[in-house]
């Protein structure tokens, strides 16, 4: 019967360390599977993430396309329909949202005019569509952005 103190691994599933540099009847001895000189026999030799020996390497050989724009704000997206579930009267803000775990923390939100708002909120976030802006309004609340 199987039991905790009867586990034991599958045949093969475990494999020792291979000892280098224990003598010639090991196979790895003398140069400990290194080979002669260079700058992988020697110790503490590292090689640097992408390097191919010399030859110009794959990331400077493919062609670069397109614009990064660092400048570019990232707004999380928040759709009004998921503002229904505040009380009415209430302010909405980015830590609200937080708490409410619609917004990660450190975000920049928009709200979208995904659905209807049935409440009367006062929404506070960094951009509010159009849309959404003129429903909230409908809705009786109010915006600052």
């Amino acid at each position: 019967m199987l039991k905790l103190n009867t586990l034991s691994p599958c045949e093969g599933a475990r494999k020792e360390k291979k000892r280098v540099g224990r003598g010639p009847g090991s196979g790895s001895g003398k140069t400990a599977a290194r080979g002669h000189k260079g700058a992988r026999a020697r110790s503490g030799y590292s090689m640097r993430a992408g390097f191919e020996g010399g030859q110009m390497p794959l990331h400077r050989r493919l062609p670069k396309r397109g614009f990064n724009n660092i400048f570019k704000k990232e707004y999380t997206i928040v759709s009004l329909e998921s503002l229904n579930n505040f009380d009415n009267g209430s302010v909405v803000d980015v830590q609200t949202l937080i708490d409410a775990g619609l917004v990660k923390n450190n975000a920049l939100v928009k709200i979208l005019a995904n659905g209807e708002l049935n409440r009367s909120l006062t929404i506070k976030v960094d951009h509010v569509s159009q849309g959404a802006k003129e429903k909230i309004e409908a809705a009786g609340g109010s915006v600052e952005v």
